[in-house]
């Protein structure tokens, strides 16, 4: 599309680099202070692109099947979604973590169809379990993973000490590095 729209897909796109651009700079803030920071500084960006879009099929600058006014038309249907950042505190820009998830998901469901046996489907998911938890909580999977297995008795004792999330406490209280 943005070789038939350059102009407009790039005005489009502007607007929104503005916005990421602003919820880079909440990092750090609570849920109430990025939701007022949002409505300063990302609120009114919001607005100018609506009555963007809004008139580019008002003023018929646009053809409203073609591509562009497809997405002009499917943007404005669902701006009340799309704009939620600007009303809801902890709502984010967009979905992608949650799409980037559902896509492992179903990757994972897609190769599970070439397991052997049974065990194997179930080491394979408990494998995909703890991947997919260390990555929750910032932590390398592969060098969970091998601590997991070095120190495999301990965690045998304590497993509830070598979770994702504290498993480096735990290898730091003991004097060993991951």
């Amino acid at each position: 599309m943005a070789e038939d729209f350059p102009e407009e897909c790039l005005h489009l796109l502007e607007s929104l680099r503005e916005v990421y651009r602003n919820d880079a700079e909440t990092k750090g803030m609570s849920p109430p202070e990025r939701l007022r920071f949002h409505q300063e500084h990302s609120g009114p960006v919001m607005e100018r692109l609506q009555v963007w879009l809004q008139d580019q099929l008002d003023q018929k600058r646009v053809e409203p099947n073609s591509g562009l006014g497809s997405a002009i038309t499917y943007m404005l249907k669902h701006w009340e979604r799309l704009t939620l950042f600007l009303w809801e505190p902890s709502a984010p820009l967009d979905t992608n973590k949650v799409e980037a998830s559902l896509k492992r998901a179903i990757l994972h469901r897609k190769n599970s169809m070439f397991y052997k046996t049974l065990n194997g489907a179930h080491v394979g998911d408990v494998f995909m379990s703890l991947i997919h938890s260390a990555e929750l909580n910032q932590v390398n999977p592969f060098d969970y993973l091998v601590s997991l297995q070095r120190y495999h008795a301990l965690v045998e004792e304590n497993p509830e000490e070598w979770m994702p999330w504290n498993y480096a406490d735990t290898l730091a209280g003991l004097g060993m590095a991951g």
